[in-house]
Parts: structure tokens; C-alpha cells; sequence
């Protein structure tokens, strides 16, 4: 048998069962079926709190997706407002300190290298 946590919750749920089925009333390593169980149980209550976690955590990152999308239709709408301001525009320096570039600087970007030659 394997050691991965599947493994080792298998041989647990393995032996239990096959020891309730077949010999209930007998004693190995002067433990009772029921004393197994017992000493046993903290390694089925620990998955129970892991899948707990696992749901609660997948829970948490949809709600972050959610909120993350939220977000960014309020940046959105923050960086049209920016680029609609007069004073502030698409070539301003808080526009591209918000992580955009410059119109100016687009425009340089698109024009050909003959046209850049002639403007230096």
C-alpha cells in the first residue's frame, strides 16, 4: 500500500471494516474494534476539517473573482473618466501613471522609422 493520504485512509476504513465484518468481538494489539476506532479518529476528522477548508477556500475564491471583476469595471470607469477630463486626458502624466502610455507616445510607437528620422 501506498503512503499517499487516499492510501492511508483506505487502509484505515479497510481495516476497520474488515474487522467489524469479520471479527467484532476479538481484540488485536489489545485494542477492541471500538478502542480502534477511537484511535483512529483523529485521522478521519482531519479530512473532514481539510474538506471543510477546501470548500470554504474555493468559496473565498469566487467571491474574489466576483469582487475582482467589480473592481475593474470601477477602474474602468475611473480611467475613462481620467481620459474624458480636460485637464487630465489620455496624455496626461496621471494617465500614465495609472500604468497606460501616452497618446503622444502611441503615436510615436506607430509611425514608421522614416518618420521618426525626420522629426529627430
Amino acid at each position: 500500500m501506498g503512503t499517499s493520504p487516499k492510501s492511508k485512509l483506505d487502509r484505515i476504513t479497510t481495516t476497520a471494516t474488515a474487522w467489524k465484518t469479520h471479527r467484532p468481538d476479538k481484540v488485536f494489539a489489545g485494542l477492541t474494534l471500538e478502542q480502534f476506532n477511537i484511535a483512529t479518529a483523529p485521522s478521519i476528522t482531519a479530512r473532514t476539517k481539510i474538506a471543510a477548508f477546501e470548500s470554504s477556500l474555493k468559496a473565498e475564491i469566487s467571491l474574489r473573482e466576483m469582487a475582482d471583476d467589480k473592481s475593474a469595471d470601477v477602474i474602468d470607469a475611473v480611467v475613462k473618466a481620467v481620459v474624458a477630463d480636460p485637464e487630465e486626458g489620455e496624455d496626461g502624466e496621471f494617465y500614465e501613471a495609472l500604468g497606460y502610455v501616452r497618446a503622444s507616445e502611441r503615436a510615436q510607437e506607430r509611425s514608421s522609422p522614416q518618420d521618426q528620422a525626420r522629426r529627430h
